[in-house]
């Protein structure tokens, strides 16, 4: 690979029209609505919990987050099977646990039961947010890995869309006492779905090549539509970009500083956005605030606007790049939070806390929202992309679970802070981006540690390989 960080070639690129790459694409990005709709559900039941169960704020907290203590092991400890049995056998098992997850949550006799299901579920999403967008990087055509990646991060928002909407169905059938489980247990019929599809998919061309299974390279790089004239530069590529780091490596903080410290920077943001912890208690926020449709039909509306503009984001990820995307959204989140938090300290009509939150999430579903799997999935070399992966990924869920517990009490003390603070947090993040974070579209992932350095991109004959 020499010195150079490769930029692709669309011609000498495998069509994205070509069945093997969809399907490939497609069933990985699955993960992201199980992902979604898994973590998003909860929303809908916690009135009933806290009656079930009698929770306390506290206790309420500590039930949401539960699943997402298990995202946090998930992803902390999803990189190293990832990188040595590959990111497709690793979701194979994951898929087994949403399975798990999906029925114990449904058929729960205890609180107990129900929190140790939830960290099933959070296993599963934790290590498919390391292993599904890694697997889509690794076969992903250069100059349009972005948009291809974001598909992940598209169907996490359309999980969160089909959890408000199943929430929404479930909860005028008059299902009485049973109806929360009813609300879990759907879930366990796209984990079944997808479970089945990961038996069709091929393992990644990039991961067979460090592990020196050449055949089946050739073999992978057939399904994903790369033609036999091509197949073997393709996989000289990935030997010449593995003979610069090994293909067995330590992920380092002296080998790997740079883009550790860029997946935790973007993984911590995205959570100190506040995103995740609006969508969880979405319905009791639209409860205080109040308007003119139920806090069911507010948390639709919230859905629709987050699939519509991740939609932007996907259209636009390889054409303004990712760091133009997180400056943009880091400016429009910080005024729209900052308005929310005055709608719901009474500063502001509480009605506008609707309107304020579809701004934010208007400017959070193309940026951040967009950028994070993707930016995360392509800044660490081959050989440890798992383990890199990992550590943003833990990052981000490791926030989400203190952020998630600890909203319900912030926000007895005072319904503005959470909302002030997640703006505040914006504005760092576009300082911090506009100071340090390179741009990454177009660059060829062996390419990607000279970019990083700083050092300038050429190209060379045999650039476009997927």
């Amino acid at each position: 690979m020499g010195q150079a960080a490769f930029r692709s070639e669309a011609g000498a690129e495998p069509s994205l029209l070509h069945p093997g790459l969809l399907a490939c694409i497609a069933t990985a990005a699955l993960a992201g609505l199980l992902f979604g709709f898994d973590t998003a559900v909860i929303s809908g039941t916690t009135h009933a919990l806290s009656k079930q169960y009698d929770l306390d704020p506290t206790w309420l907290g500590i039930t949401v987050s539960s699943a997402l203590w298990g995202t946090l092991i998930g992803a902390l400890f999803a990189g190293a099977p990832g990188d040595r049995f590959g990111s497709r056998d690793t979701l194979r098992v994951l898929a087994l646990f949403y399975v798990i997850a999906g029925f114990g949550c449904a058929f729960a006799w205890s609180w107990g039961s129900l929190v140790l299901f939830r960290v099933f579920a959070g296993l599963a999403v934790g290590g498919s947010s390391v292993l599904a967008p890694v697997y889509i990087s690794e076969i992903a055509p250069p100059s349009k890995r972005g948009a291809l990646v974001a598909t992940f991060q598209f169907n996490i928002i359309l999980g969160i869309l089909l959890a408000y909407v199943s929430n929404a169905i479930i909860g005028s059938l008059g299902l009485g006492a049973a109806e929360w489980r009813w609300k879990f247990g759907v879930a366990a019929v796209p984990a079944l779905i997808f479970m089945l599809l990961l038996i069709r998919i091929p393992n990644s061309p990039r991961w067979l090549v460090g592990k020196g299974r050449m055949d089946e390279a050739r073999h992978s790089l057939a399904r994903i539509g790369m033609g036999a004239d091509r197949a073997d530069a393709a996989i000289d590529e990935f030997r010449r970009g593995l003979a610069t780091t090994g293909t067995v490596e330590k992920l380092s903080w002296t080998r790997h500083r740079k883009p550790i410290l860029l997946a935790v920077a973007i993984a911590a943001f995205n959570q100190l956005s506040g995103i995740n912890a609006l969508l969880y208690y979405l319905n009791d926020i639209f409860a205080v605030s109040g308007g003119a449709f139920s806090a069911d039909m507010q948390a639709v509306i919230i859905g629709v606007v987050n699939a519509v503009f991740t939609c932007v984001g996907v259209l636009l990820i390889d054409r303004l790049g990712r760091t133009t995307l997180l400056l943009i959204g880091s400016a429009g989140m910080a005024v729209c939070l900052a308005v929310a938090g005055a709608a719901m300290g009474g500063v502001l009509p509480k009605p506008m806390v609707l309107y304020a939150l579809i701004g934010f999430i208007t400017f959070f579903a193309p940026s951040t929202g967009a950028v994070i799997w993707v930016y995360i999935s392509e800044v660490f070399p081959t050989p440890v992309r798992g383990r890199g992966s990992a550590v943003g990924a833990s990052t981000h869920w490791g926030l989400n679970a203190m952020i998630a517990a600890a909203f319900p009490t912030v926000a007895a003390m005072s319904v503005s802070l959470p909302f002030y603070f997640f703006a505040a947090m914006m504005v760092v993040q576009f300082v911090i981006v506009l100071a340090y974070f390179p741009e990454t579209k177009g660059i060829s992932l062996e390419g990607m540690e000279e970019q990083l350095e700083g050092e300038p991109v050429r190209q060379p004959a045999t650039a476009a390989l997927p």
